[in-house]
């Protein structure tokens, strides 16, 4: 106790009898890097702060530039931007690539006119990013894809679809796979609309105006030229059940109707991977290699979201601003 005390006290007489340092003169005026009349010492303990610091590289989501080849991902462990964990249950699992898939099929290459062309199926291969089967169709260099990575969407990671290279003039793009799309198959897109219906094929690209009612489409639009958002998933299929006045109404797999443009572009026939909900995972660390931490082992008990209920269909969803009707007083 005795030397720690001699220590303190020595420490002192050095700061005193240490000559004082002149505090930096500021020039008259507010700083720009000063919030407010706070002083140098107090900007200084806001740097060393917890300030949010990005845990993930996001330039695979932010890339505008199309590219075939898979582009290298890092893993968020369910952590946002500022490092909190958002989404429990995440984390580890086997290292993945991103493929880019363009979901807007009617793509034209940069300069060609807007005339119907075909494209040829390359390879149909597992995308570990997906649970369906893809196929791939790229852009050419310098052209941008109108694509949802993991947007959400976008097409956002671990769905249910395989994926497909298909090539057409001087480029090659990933799409969505239908069921029987195989190597070596050619498909048609096409932006015209006929008096009479066509007789698509399978993995065929058309306006729901140019087919038959009654047709399984997939990779559906909600607005013309804005890419598919709707029937992604593996294994499912809209109708295409009647067309109204330049609209086409379509049964959802949830059997919701929609209410489109007949100008918006689906893709006829189902989404490939048709059995991927009959997977047995068989055991603990299958689910650890897909990236999905355990949860508590803990009984919880059940509410009312539990039980069976027999609810009516919503109304039709419309994405047609149809005109008013103002009331003849």
């Amino acid at each position: 106790m005795a030397a720690l005390g001699l220590c303190r006290a020595f420490g002192a007489l050095l700061l005193s009898a240490g000559p004082r340092r002149a505090r930096p003169s500021l020039p008259p005026g507010p700083q720009p890097w000063l919030p407010g009349p706070l002083s140098a010492p107090a900007a200084c303990r806001g740097l060393s702060g917890s300030a949010p610091r990005c845990t993930t590289d996001p330039l695979w989501k932010c890339r505008t530039k199309y590219t075939v080849r898979p582009v290298g991902m890092k893993k968020t462990g369910g952590r946002d931007h500022t490092g909190r964990v958002r989404v429990r249950g995440i984390g580890g699992g086997h290292k993945r690539r991103y493929r880019m898939i363009d979901f807007q099929r009617l793509r034209y290459e940069e300069g060609a006119p807007p005339e119907p062309f075909t494209e040829k199926v390359i390879s149909v291969r597992y995308d570990p990013c997906r649970r369906v089967r893809g196929a791939g169709s790229a852009p050419g260099p310098g052209s941008s894809a109108g694509l949802a990575p993991c947007s959400p969407a976008a097409g956002s990671p671990c769905r249910s679809a395989n994926i497909a290279l298909v090539a057409g003039g001087n480029r090659k793009r990933w799409i969505i796979a239908t069921e029987n799309m195989q190597p070596g198959n050619s498909i048609t897109n096409s932006p015209h609309i006929s008096r009479m219906a066509v007789s698509a094929s399978e993995g065929d690209a058309y306006p729901l105006g140019a087919l038959p009612v009654g047709t399984l489409i997939c990779n559906l639009e909600s607005h013309p030229g804005k890419g598919a958002q709707y029937i992604r998933a593996a294994g499912t299929c809209g109708v295409l059940l009647r067309k109204v006045n330049g609209t086409a109404i379509v049964q959802l797999p949830s059997k919701r109707h929609m209410q489109v443009l007949e100008t918006c572009v689906a893709t006829v026939g189902r989404v490939s991977n048709v059995d991927h909900n009959k997977r047995v995972i068989g055991k603990a660390g299958r689910n650890r290699w897909l990236g999905k931490r355990p949860h508590t082992g803990l009984w919880h008990r059940k509410g009312g979201w539990a039980g069976r209920k027999i609810k009516p269909l919503p109304p039709m969803k419309s994405y047609v601003n149809l005109p008013r009707v103002k009331a003849v007083e």
